[in-house]
């Protein structure tokens, strides 16, 4: 346009972006009363989204007004097309980033509610972050009028390098995935490496798998060393699992007595016990005719890994003071110590662990 800007322009131009800013103060209330019922539900995606929204509407309103204002003035071709593309540029990248929040915050809340921790497997999360803003990236580019096709071109020759130089990396990057798409391990899964490492998965990130211990210390595990040893985890199939004890009691006892005990016993410790089983059977099993002892096992059920120790502490203390009052006896291991002189033997009656000493004859060394 060749005329210059009269008073009724600006006018209408503020008035375009008064409504504009107008419409954002209300939609930004009108989020946040949705927000107050999304906090009720039990689903945490909904959240995601209100918040989310209550970023990139009142931006989008406030654009919308400034391109209205924009567009009453009388602005040269040139000036109306930057004006246009700097709003629509910056509306890209709001969208963008919120876009990249709402994709991952629900992608973070779906891998909660699958595993049922409180731990969140941020390999997905930061994967999903980083394609989209990648993708928003080019959308701005493509906006301001520059080619992505070289881009692209560039992008696949300098992948292929960072690829051959960073291959540990897309190993450890590739394993991770690999082991939570094939739910092989999840955060709050107790595990044990065949190396000596256990305890529970925090977090599975891209590069490295971190494993709390039972002493609260933290071991990092790369990935790809992960998905290669063996792994026995003891969360799945179930959190539950069985443990076994093993007891023994002197040739004179009564089994039948013995075992009524101790099923008395494993009953009384599965129901009072905090992380046992109430209803596990108690098993009692006997399978070995021991130098001083009839060796049997006991079969206990907890609620997860590490519930076993406290349950075996307190199963143990209750038989030994059940067995004392029973008269049950629980021997300990003895062995004769015999003297010898020559091809004589002469007996030598000594509890716990004893020896044979020889006494050679006149040639002996």
């Amino acid at each position: 346009m060749n005329r210059g800007v009269t008073l009724d322009d600006l006018v209408l131009a503020g008035i375009a972006l008064a409504a504009g800013l107008l419409a954002a103060f209300l939609l930004r209330m009108l989020l946040r009363w949705l927000g107050r019922h999304a906090s009720r539900t039990k689903w945490s995606g909904d959240d995601v989204i209100v918040d989310a929204l209550r970023t990139v509407v009142p931006w989008a309103a406030v654009a919308a007004g400034a391109a209205s204002a924009a567009a009453v003035l009388p602005l040269t071709r040139t000036v109306q097309h930057h004006v246009n593309q700097t709003l629509s540029v910056l509306l890209i990248f709001v969208v963008t980033l919120t876009a990249a929040r709402v994709i991952a915050g629900l992608v973070r809340a779906v891998t909660q509610s699958r595993s049922g921790v409180a731990g969140s497997a941020t390999i997905f999360v930061n994967i999903t972050r980083v394609v989209v803003l990648a993708m928003g990236f080019l959308v701005m580019l493509q906006t301001l009028g520059i080619s992505i096709a070289p881009l692209l071109t560039a992008l696949g020759v300098g992948g292929l390098a960072v690829a051959l130089a960073l291959q540990d990396t897309l190993a450890n990057l590739f394993a991770g995935i690999h082991i939570l798409a094939s739910k092989t391990v999840q955060p709050g899964d107790y595990i044990r490496l065949s190396s000596g490492e256990e305890g529970y998965v925090v977090d599975i990130n891209w590069r490295q798998t971190t494993v709390r211990q039972l002493s609260n210390n933290l071991v990092v595990i790369p990935n790809g060393q992960l998905a290669k040893t063996n792994m026995i985890n003891y969360t799945r199939p179930e959190q539950r699992l069985t443990v076994l004890v093993q007891v023994g009691v002197g040739y004179d006892s009564d089994l039948e007595h013995v075992e009524k005990v101790t099923a008395e016993v494993v009953a009384e410790v599965m129901t009072e016990i905090t992380g046992a089983v109430p209803d596990h059977e108690p098993a009692v099993r006997f399978h070995t005719f021991g130098d001083s002892r009839i060796g049997f096992t006991v079969i206990l059920g907890v609620g997860e890994f590490s519930d076993q120790y406290r349950i075996k502490h307190e199963f143990i203390k209750r038989l030994h003071k059940r067995y004392r009052a029973e008269g049950i006896r629980i021997p300990a291991p003895t062995r004769t110590v015999a003297l010898r002189q020559g091809s004589a033997a002469i007996p030598h009656p000594r509890s716990g662990t004893g020896m044979v000493i020889e006494h050679g004859g006149p040639d002996a060394p």
